[in-house]
Order: structure tokens, then sequence, then C-alpha cells
């Protein structure tokens, strides 16, 4: 086993020396592409206004043209046309309509392009367009599961900048995408990549900093960056009407990001928890000198690294599963499919679909402060519970809402996301403060492949909203609602070390 006292061990660096600040920011300007690159088919997926394409060859009078489009605005008139066939002296309601035999006609005032437009995404395949979002989520589905157990046996370091290659490089291919199935295998790919880098990403910072500074790193860290990204997703978008010239602009970051490989040191802990002394024991001598502080001769005792490196094993996905504390806390965190489905929907919600996304974007800078103070006092089970309870509850307040009074509903909605928001930031440090270091990644990859089963869903949950406007906000409150109450039953972490092995987990309340 692994001392449980690696911060005691570590503690003459200090809490916020220039090591720990280097670190900080570097780790939080890596989370800045997964930001616009998981919620880029808000625009990129976006249904143009259209209607039936009336080719301009056909020789009927520009009167006949202008009334062989029903005037209904429904989704129905959009897929069909009068017939157009040179009818005469016949009154335009006893014409037969036929389908759009000749495409479709795209408006390109808010659009010059998206993979709808593209790829006739519409009518009888409009199915397709909430399809491709749900098979980005199956790659990060995928990717939780796969780099979890990868970081956990070859390191957090290499894990977090291969797929962070992985997404920038394939996110650069998808630019030349010739047809609607090569773009979505090449998406489920990036969603591989996104969720991979941002996890071992988080990881690898929470196992590096000490307590006091994992609340901001989780919180005003790791989540604010990733918030900055997205609100810079829609003023990118405002620019840059094309979706290839908005995908080539999402690389640039990612090719950036990939230069911290020289800044960024792998985990001493996990270092540790691997038998590999020197190589932590070197980190931290560097880390001191970075700081001004001299380090101990023998940072971790020698009788007590020999007995580690006689007890190690490796790790995987079935140990996670194995002790009943650990599956029962994975399945209390199985249910997350708000934030998702509250950020895809800016588009059907009122007025200006730019702004839309980014006061989305913008509503998560102040629920990350309020989690960050939540944190900081407030015990772990009362902080996630709370805030998932108020995502919840408002969303469903939105069904008393009359349909025209759109600014309530969308002051409503923000709220909703507001919630959820902060019960997201508060996720991943409770997490993490519960699975021990050799099983770390794994479990919050598999935490985030549990949530994924929902951010698969939630396009579909907005597709509800064709049917009746308030079922998404009803099914989303119901189920964060119970998520919130589910919460109480975890153990609380405030105040207590990150624990090391499998035996030091503390148990969920019975």
């Amino acid at each position: 086993m692994i001392s449980p006292d690696y911060d005691d061990s570590t503690a003459f660096l200090g809490d916020w020396g220039p090591f720990q600040r280097t670190v900080f920011a570097l780790l939080c300007l890596s989370m800045i592409p997964n930001g616009f690159t998981g919620l880029s088919m808000v625009f990129m997926g976006d249904t143009p206004a259209h209607r039936c394409l009336i080719p301009a060859a056909l020789n009927i009078t520009d009167e006949w043209r202008n009334a062989s489009i029903p005037l209904e605005e429904d989704e129905e008139s959009r897929d069909s046309r009068f017939s157009l066939l040179p009818w005469v002296d016949v009154n335009v309601s006893d014409i037969p309509q036929e389908g759009c035999l000749d495409g479709w006609e795209y408006d390109t005032g808010t659009y010059i392009s998206t993979i709808v437009s593209e790829w006739d995404l519409v009518c009888s395949d409009n199915w397709r367009a909430p399809l491709t979002t749900s098979l980005f989520f199956c790659g990060v589905l995928t990717g939780s599961v796969i780099s979890g157990q990868m970081s956990d046996r070859f390191g957090r370091k290499k894990v977090l900048f291969v797929t962070m290659a992985i997404q920038t490089v394939f996110t650069f291919i998808q630019v030349f995408s010739p047809s609607w199935l090569i773009f979505c295998l090449l998406f489920f790919i990036v969603g591989m990549g996104q969720i991979s880098n941002y996890v071992s990403g988080f990881v690898l910072g929470m196992e590096i900093f000490s307590p006091p500074v994992r609340d901001i790193y989780s919180t005003l860290g790791v989540c604010l960056f990733f918030s900055i990204g997205y609100m810079m997703l829609p003023l990118a978008a405002y620019f840059l009407r094309d979706w290839r010239m908005l995908l080539l602009v999402f690389t640039i970051p990612g090719i950036f990001c990939m230069l911290l490989w020289w800044f960024i040191p792998e985990s001493p802990r996990w270092l540790l928890s691997q038998g590999r002394v020197t190589e932590a024991e070197a980190i931290l001598r560097k880390a001191a000198q970075m700081n001004g502080v001299n380090a101990p001769d023998v940072i971790f005792p020698l009788n007590q690294t020999r007995e580690n490196a006689g007890s190690l094993r490796t790790y995987s996905l079935c140990d996670l599963v194995k002790s009943r504390n650990v599956c029962c806390i994975t399945i209390l965190f199985s249910v997350s499919v708000g934030y998702c489905a509250l950020s895809l929907n800016t588009s059907s919600l009122h007025g200006n679909i730019y702004l839309n996304c980014f006061l989305s974007a913008a509503v998560e800078v102040p629920a990350l402060f309020m989690a960050w103070l939540m944190l900081r006092r407030w015990p772990r089970r009362l902080c996630l519970s709370s805030t998932l309870s108020l995502g919840g509850l408002v969303l469903l307040f939105i069904q008393l809402i009359p349909q025209h009074m759109n600014y309530v509903t969308f002051s409503l909605v923000m709220l909703g996301k507001f919630g959820l928001s902060a019960a997201f930031s508060i996720l991943y440090p409770a997490t993490a403060e519960l699975y021990p270091t050799v099983l770390r990644n794994t479990a919050l990859g598999t935490c985030s492949m549990a949530s994924r089963v929902g951010s698969i869903l939630a396009p579909y949950f907005i597709y509800l909203g064709g049917y009746y406007r308030s079922l998404p906000y009803i099914l989303i409150g119901s189920v964060n609602i119970l998520s919130g109450l589910l919460s109480l039953l975890l153990p609380e972490s405030l105040g207590s070390p990150l624990p090391e092995t499998i035996s030091h987990m503390q148990t969920v309340v019975g």
C-alpha cells in the first residue's frame, strides 16, 4: 500500500508557489478547446429556414413560381410544394402537393452553410441531425472508459496529450468530410479525444495540487476555462458562418496546447503509486527549486517505498465494480443529462441564437464562483443536492409559463442552467476525492461514461419539444431532482485526504 500521508510528505512545497501557479495556468489553458468542440453542434447542426427548390430552368411564370410553395409556416409545408404541372384556371388550394423532388433552398441570412444544408438533413432525413450529436457523445462515452484505464496504467500526462492530439487532428480532417457518414465517423473519434484529455487533465491537477488549491482548480480552474471556450464558440460562429471554416479555426488552439508537453509534469502521486519513486522525487525537487524552498534529503521513506514496490499490481475496470462501495458510488453519478440538453437547446429558444448561446455560456461563470464558495464551506453532499435540486425545480416551473411569455421561459432556462452548471463543477472534485489513486482516472472515466448515456439521449430530449414544448424540461427537471436526492447518500469527503487504495475509500451511507 501507499502511505495515505502523501500531502504531508509534499507539504514542504507550499500551496501556491511558482510551480503550482504555472501548472495551474497551463492545465487550465488546455481546457479551452474542449469548450467549443463539445458544443459546436449548436451551430454546425442547426437547421436554417428552408423550402422546396423550384428549378430556375423550369418554364413557368414568376407568379406561379411564387405561389408554388404552401403559405403555412409549419414543418410539413417545408417538405412539400404544389405540383408544378401546367394547371390552368384552378384554385391553388385544390392543387395536389408533392415532395421536394428537386431538393431544397436554404436561407443564408444566419448561416452560409451547416451540415444540415450541406447534406439536406431535413424532412424525412431530419433524424440525422440529432443522431450526429448523439454519435459524438457515443465517442465521449467510449473515450471515458478507454482513456480512464489507459491513464491509470500509462500515466496522466501521456493520455492528456495523446488524446489532445487526436481531438485536434481529427477535427482538422473533419473539415474535408465528403459525406455525412464520414463526418459522423470522425466526430465520434473527436468525442473520444475531447472527454479523454479533459478528464486526464482534471485528475492530473487534482493529484498535483494541495487540498486548498483543489477546490479552486476544479471550479474556477478547469470548469471556468471550459466555459471560456464555450463563450468563444458563438463569437467565432458569428464571424464564421460556414461550418467548415468554423471547424478549421477550432484546430488552432489545440495545436498550441500540444506544445505544453514540455512544461506540464507527470503526476508525482501517480508515479509513486506505480513504484517509480525516483521519477516522482525528481519532479518534486524541481518544483521545490522553482518555489525557492529546500526539499528534504528523503521525501518518501525507503522502507515505505520498498513495501509499496512489493505490493504493486495493475488495476482495471473490474476492480472498480468488485467493491460494493465503489460500485454504489459509480451508480449514483450515472444521471446527468440536463447540462448537455440545455446547452444544445439554445437554438430553439426565443431570440438571437448567437446571443442565446453566449448567455448560456456566460451564466456558468457566476455558477462556478458560487460552486467554489460552497466547496470551501459546505459538505459535498449538501452542495450537490442543493444545486441539482435548484436546477431541476426551476425547469419544472416552465410548463406553467404561457407560451407568449418567451423571456420568462428564457430566464427560467438560464436559471436552471445556472444550477446544473454549479452541480457539474462540484461533481468532478467530489468524485475525485472519493476514489483512490490506483483507480481515480478509471473511476472518473466510468462515471463520465455513465453520465454520457444521458448526453447521448439529450438531443432526442430536445427533439421531443416538437411534440410538447415543455416535455424536455419536465424530463430534465425530474431526473435532476432525483439525482439531488440520491447524492445525499454519498460519503462526505470534505477535509479528508485523497484515498490511495480501495481500502482507504469511505463507504456509501446506508
